[in-house]
């Protein structure tokens, strides 16, 4: 052995995310020193971006609300949706689930409630009103010092702004509670500004991480595990390219300055497998006049059409069923949103990224014609195809049916409000220019049911563990239900922590 380290600790968590502070938490609550190891000045992540619902099927939550789901209901629904593709971690997922949540409220630090969200595919073991879970809000006093390691909302983070005196909701709730329970046990440390580039090992074993800290290098030694959950790589546009990853690194909806992937390629230097890098949880982005993308969702009138002016999709599918629709077809991107003056000028979705109208007009994200033949000149589309693509989808709205793609049908949609089929008819016309953009790429460490790294020959690398998009998802190329990303991270991460540890006590 011989090494010499900066700091040792029993388990490092490299990351800060929900998965990541999951796993440090269960693993102080057991009497384990931990050290949650996080890039940028602030925790959180993607998560603290989120809307936070989670995918935490036949929990404790439900059971309150009298919701009858089930981890079986849970089970069926998944096959369905996804096939008996990794039918062993969809397994380990959904039996997970229940003694992941119970022991996370344990500590009255995280509390729990169910969201009405329907999940987005009508698969057997759908249940009405869907059965994802949400943090409870939380006041910025309970917080105290710890107030300033989380991120502040999505819209002040991205202009230098802190905190307002608002109670935390959605993403920075969760973050926020999940921190202070971790800070509760007195076994842990977080330490920000420290960027995870180098696994070191003893033999075939990893025992620590080298990093970057404050201009200099820092050795953290592991003397049970790494847990690697620091997101995926949507923010190096090489890496993108490398992989065949759509989309564009500034269409991402992940903070500034993190997910790069240097933990997973620390990882693969050490010969771990890999799988899904072509793979992302799409979103359908609003073109920003910054040339970034906002998360969009929830369209509730309107329609979408693509470069010629042809609708391709419903448009109430959930959000990445339609990015999944975008990327499909080049000439798909960009897509255009189409709506008229019903809403005041106002784009009508549910989930908005701020800025003004005012602002996308000025930019040229958005434009506005008193005439739908203007609008489609303004954005390079043939008058008549667009004229004849909104004069079909009006006659669908009059009669209450979407002949072509059944928008009308689906809880999900219904849910954003009804009816979905709004006319078009109403000048001035405005059309909003739509990218392909993501929560965070999906591909990465392939992982067994323990959540342990596995070579490419499915043994599996000692002491090395990953959970979150550092890992490649069980879900493939789909996407059930609103907050599979995060609670996938969750309960994966506690799975390792529970294989480290043989208990979460």
């Amino acid at each position: 052995m011989g090494q010499q380290w900066d700091e040792e600790y029993d388990v490092v968590v490299v990351g800060s995310g929900a998965g990541a502070l999951t796993g440090a938490h269960l693993a102080a609550r057991a009497g384990r020193s931990v050290v949650v190891v996080e890039k940028t000045d602030r925790v959180g992540g993607m998560a603290s971006y989120s809307g936070a619902a989670l995918w935490l099927p036949g929990t404790q939550v439900q059971e309150r609300a009298g919701v009858g789901d089930s981890t079986e209901a849970a089970r069926t629904y998944l096959r369905a949706v996804l096939g008996p593709a990794e039918a062993a971690k969809q397994d380990a997922f959904v039996e997970a689930a229940p003694a992941v949540v119970a022991a996370l409220e344990e500590d009255p630090a995280v509390e729990f409630a169910h969201q009405v969200f329907p999940d987005y595919f009508d698969r057997p073991g759908r249940i009405p009103g869907g059965r994802s879970i949400i943090p409870v809000d939380i006041a910025p006093a309970e917080l105290g010092e710890l107030l300033h390691l989380v991120r502040p909302p999505a819209s002040r983070d991205r202009v230098g702004l802190d905190h307002s005196p608002e109670p935390l909701t959605r993403g920075r709730a969760l973050i926020a509670r999940l921190l202070l329970a971790f800070a509760r046990t007195g076994r842990g440390v977080v330490h920000t500004g420290t960027c995870v580039d180098e696994l070191v090992t003893d033999g075939d074993r990893v025992i620590g991480i080298a990093a970057e800290r404050g201009g200099r290098r820092v050795r953290i030694g592991a003397r049970q595990a790494v847990l690697l959950a620091a997101g995926g790589f949507e923010h190096d546009a090489g890496m993108r390219d490398e992989h065949g990853v759509a989309g564009e690194a500034a269409w991402s909806m992940a903070p500034d300055g993190t997910n790069t992937g240097e933990p997973l390629r620390a990882a693969m230097a050490l010969g771990a497998a890999t799988d899904l890098m072509h793979e992302a949880w799409w979103g359908t982005g609003l073109a920003m006049p910054d040339g970034t993308a906002g998360f969009i969702a929830g369209f509730a009138g309107g329609l979408v059409v693509d470069g010629r002016g042809h609708r391709y999709t419903n448009e109430s599918l959930s959000y990445e069923r339609l990015a999944r629709e975008m990327a499909a077809d080049p000439v798909r991107t960009p897509s255009y949103a189409l709506f008229d003056h019903r809403t005041g000028g106002h784009l009508p979705a549910v989930v908005v990224p701020a800025g003004r109208p005012e602002e996308h007009l000025a930019a040229g994200t958005w434009t506005k014609a008193d005439t739908l033949a203007e609008l489609a000149e303004s954005i390079g589309v043939a008058p008549e195809e667009l004229t004849a693509t909104v004069e079909r989808y009006n006659r669908f709205a009059e009669s209450g049916t979407d002949e072509d793609f059944g928008r009308e049908a689906d809880e999900y949609g219904r849910w954003f409000g009804e009816p979905v089929l709004v006319p078009v008819d109403r000048p001035p016309y405005y059309a909003a220019k739509l990218v392909l953009a993501d929560l965070g790429t999906k591909g990465g460490l392939v992982i067994d049911v323990a959540g342990r790294v596995l070579r490419a020959d499915g043994t599996a690398i000692p002491g090395l563990y990953a959970a979150g998009n550092t890992s490649a998802s069980f879900t493939g190329a789909f996407y059930p239900g609103p907050g599979t990303p995060i609670a996938t991270a969750m309960v994966f991460a506690a799975l390792a922590v529970q294989d480290v540890l043989g208990a979460y006590r």
